[in-house]
């Protein structure tokens, strides 16, 4: 009886084993928009390895300072992922984790650093030639935290017929006010390569800033523009950020922007974000379900 159970815990065992994903972490692209190699870090579901499937795609940003290993390391992707395998309300997917540096995922103002050109012109479709996915907007979704949550915002704004779902995590948005008043040092340190060292005051609030500021680009533009992705907000309530995610919450609400926005106790930390994740892959995986 013994041995019974032991063989019946081994394949137990193999079992578990098998209905793992796969993490390849820091994998490189020879980019020619940024002139350099962009590395990335990507998790295939379960039996992507041993069928024919095709998936759909989940971009998942980093935060500042960070790079293509933060989702992976602090933010506990894999097993996250691997945990919920068999919920029914997440799709199995690609989920695609670049380093973007300190670009902020756009263009800078002048041009000599184009990651927004690299990542939807160069990234986007080298993920689709070189894995099984499903290369249409049902089957993408992009989402981040902090810096990433900007990316998710501006890149979903920008680009509606790349994106089905976006998911900003504690999104780096800031109000005209918050970012005519920082003080000096810390634009030219933060923001000066994105929109010009230098600048203060009113002067900050360029036309290129205007382009890639979230707040400014939704109260710019019609509904029309943005109803074809779905939003999904999530701001801890002791987060620095919070002021300028409910300024967009007001904002989408008074744009008539459908979207979906959580305010749960937590920080700007990585114990919220992980928390976050389960419910991302939800949100995003009900479009891709369509």
């Amino acid at each position: 009886m013994k041995n019974v159970l032991l063989f019946f815990s081994l394949v137990s065992g193999i079992s578990s084993a098998v209905s793992q994903g796969v993490l390849k972490e820091s994998l490189k692209l020879q980019s020619r928009i940024m002139d350099m190699e962009v590395e990335y870090s990507i998790y295939f579901p379960e039996g992507y390895d041993t069928s024919n499937r095709r998936y759909p795609v989940l971009y998942l940003l980093h935060g500042y300072t960070d790079d293509e290993t933060g989702w992976t390391q602090f933010g506990q992707v894999k097993p996250i992922a691997d945990e919920y395998v068999d919920d029914p309300g997440i799709s199995p997917m690609l989920i695609v984790m670049p380093d973007a540096g300190e670009t902020w995922y756009v263009n800078t103002y002048d041009n000599k650093v184009r990651y927004e050109d690299f990542f939807v012109q160069e990234f986007i479709p080298f993920i689709d030639e070189s894995y099984r996915t499903r290369p249409t907007k049902e089957f993408r979704a992009v989402a981040g935290l902090s810096m990433g949550g900007y990316g998710a915002l501006v890149y979903a704004l920008k680009h509606p017929d790349m994106f089905s779902a976006s998911a900003p995590l504690s999104a780096a948005i800031f109000t005209e006010e918050e970012m005519m008043e920082m003080k000096q040092k810390r634009w030219d340190d933060v923001f000066g390569e994105i929109y010009g060292t230098g600048l203060n005051g009113r002067a900050r609030i360029t036309d290129h800033y205007r382009e890639n500021a979230p707040l400014l680009w939704i109260a710019d533009n019609d509904k029309d523009n943005h109803d074809d992705v779905k939003y999904y907000i999530d701001c801890g309530d002791k987060d620095f950020l919070i002021k300028a995610n409910m300024e967009l919450h007001a904002l989408m609400i008074d744009k008539g922007v459908p979207h979906e926005f959580r305010v749960r106790e937590g920080d700007h930390s990585w114990s919220y974000w992980r928390s976050a994740l389960p419910e991302v892959l939800r949100f995003v995986s009900a479009g891709f379900h369509r």
